[in-house]
């Protein structure tokens, strides 16, 4: 079997066993990312001596004996808006430039010391405004699956390199579902943890109360795997929790007997590809024949999650956005008057549409008379979210759901209608507006190919569940193992 198509613990394993070096993988990553960036467009830096060096260091460290992660010399990529130091990071946007942060994220510092090494940074949508990486500034990320179809997004650079080989898993963002959409559209394992278990500093800010980071890779036990690497608090993240860390891979057991997973209905019904359904529903078929409990139950919260979600994340990124302006980083604009033009000009030019455009509906709802309306309606709301899966968990172990309505679109179809792009994200968005922990995992092919993928969410701090059930299935089926032959699906 060739190195791309190992998991990220298969290749960390040969890597203890001296069948390979750190320093081959990474130029085997190397070689594969040259051959596939044309096609798909994953990454924007590419590393290349320096993940030589980095890998040529974890490796001097395993012949001294050094006891290091089961990821140790396993290549990586990180999403292009978590800063890594004296590395451009972009956040795939005109108006940072060459920016080139003065420290590495807390993320970055935990997989580093642990042995990982980073190949380079991925392609993504500007800001992590969007659900199908068409946003950014270096051009749209194509599908690995079909070349005419978008990946998804924001992490859309992350789940098509983790697809198509280029790396062994990812480190994405999600603030709607920016991990798990792309990971479904690409036929890859992504998680996003309970927010406050894996520290944000060091990310970029899109909205803050929102945001989490989390892993791309091709099995629930690879997420696992870098969960326990980066989990934990971290003093400057004041949202980040006390928690244990270093035991979900180990807690892998494929035993799911006696747990309750509920179906809620009302993902189960309009606007739902017929394919899509009748993937997810196997799915539970799959966990029900391991013994798992499974029933549907009503969730009509549904139908206000996506209204809420734009509010509150829109708002968040006017404030956000607020600090690039030409002033302290990245791009300034040239030929301004004084100031105001200097802020005008340099935003005018450096923002893409897609991220003026919910500037804008941020800085709109936050304004004066619109604010108790729009806002802090948006913010009851979010709170009525909440209960209504605090309610669902006292019932059920898990909730299983789809990620997307659909499989890929194909490339411009969205951004042709943002109001259908936004809808993409209704199955997504509720657990960042909970804080809850969600796994997409890939549960079948549509009738062109694409791959679908199924939602499995947890009550806060249950990513073992989450992981554990995901591993049962993935114990059954062989959907990630697929890889994508290079073509285009029809």
């Amino acid at each position: 079997m060739e190195l791309h198509a190992l998991t990220a613990l298969q290749l960390g394993e040969k890597i203890r066993a001296g069948e390979v070096s750190p320093v081959e993988a990474a130029q085997a990553a190397l070689d594969r990312v040259r051959q596939e960036q044309g096609r798909n467009n994953a990454f924007i830096t590419v590393l290349g001596d320096a993940a030589l060096s980095e890998a040529l260091e974890t490796e001097k460290q395993l012949r001294a004996g050094a006891r290091l992660s089961p990821l140790a010399g396993v290549p990586m990529g990180l999403k292009d808006n978590i800063c890594t130091k004296g590395i451009k990071t972009s956040c795939a946007s005109k108006i940072l430039g060459g920016f080139a942060p003065a420290y590495d994220a807390t993320l970055v510092q935990r997989l580093r010391a642990a042995g990982g090494v980073l190949l380079g940074k991925l392609n993504m949508d500007e800001f992590a405004m969007g659900s199908t990486s068409e946003t950014s500034f270096y051009g749209p990320v194509r599908n690995p699956w079909g070349l005419t179809r978008v990946p998804g997004g924001s992490s859309g650079g992350a789940a098509a390199a983790v697809a198509a080989g280029e790396c062994w898993y990812a480190v994405g963002s999600d603030t709607g579902g920016s991990i798990r959409q792309p990971a479904a559209y690409c036929g890859v394992t992504g998680m996003k943890p309970t927010y406050g278990t894996v520290s944000r500093y060091g990310l970029v800010a899109y909205a803050s109360s929102l945001d989490q980071m989390g892993p791309i890779a091709r099995t629930a036990a690879d997420c696992a795997a870098v969960l326990d690497l980066i989990m934990g608090r971290d003093r400057r993240d004041g949202t980040s929790l006390e928690v244990e860390s270093g035991g979900l891979l180990a807690g892998l057991t494929g035993d799911v007997r006696g747990m309750k997973i509920g179906l809620p209905a009302d993902c189960f019904g309009e606007g739902l590809e017929p394919e899509v359904r009748a993937c997810v529903l196997a799915a539970a078929d799959v966990l029900r024949a391991r013994g798992a409990q499974v029933e549907e139950f009503a969730l009509p919260i549904m139908r206000y999650v996506v209204p809420a979600y734009y509010m509150i994340a829109a708002a968040e990124a006017s404030s956000n956005l607020s600090r690039f302006d030409g002033v302290k980083y990245g791009w300034r604009a040239e030929g301004y008057e004084d100031l105001t033009d200097l802020y005008s000009k340099t935003r005018t030019e450096g923002f893409g549409a897609e991220v003026k455009r919910r500037i804008l509906l941020g800085a709109f709802v936050l304004s004066a008379g619109y604010y108790d309306a729009y806002y802090k309606k948006a913010l009851q709301v979010k709170a009525v979210i909440k209960r209504a899966y605090d309610e669902a968990f006292e019932k059920y172990d898990l909730l299983l759901t789809p990620v997307a309505p659909s499989t890929a679109p194909r490339l411009g179809e969205s951004l042709d209608d943002p109001l259908k792009m936004y809808l993409s994200d209704i199955y997504t968005v509720p657990l960042n507006l909970a804080g809850l922990p969600g796994l997409s995992m890939p549960c079948g092919f549509d009738g062109g190919g694409m791959p679908i993928g199924a939602q499995l969410i947890g009550p806060a701090l249950g990513e073992a569940k989450v992981l554990g059930a995901a591993h049962a299935f993935q114990l059954d089926t062989d959907y990630h193992t697929k890889m994508p032959k290079g073509g285009d699906a029809q």
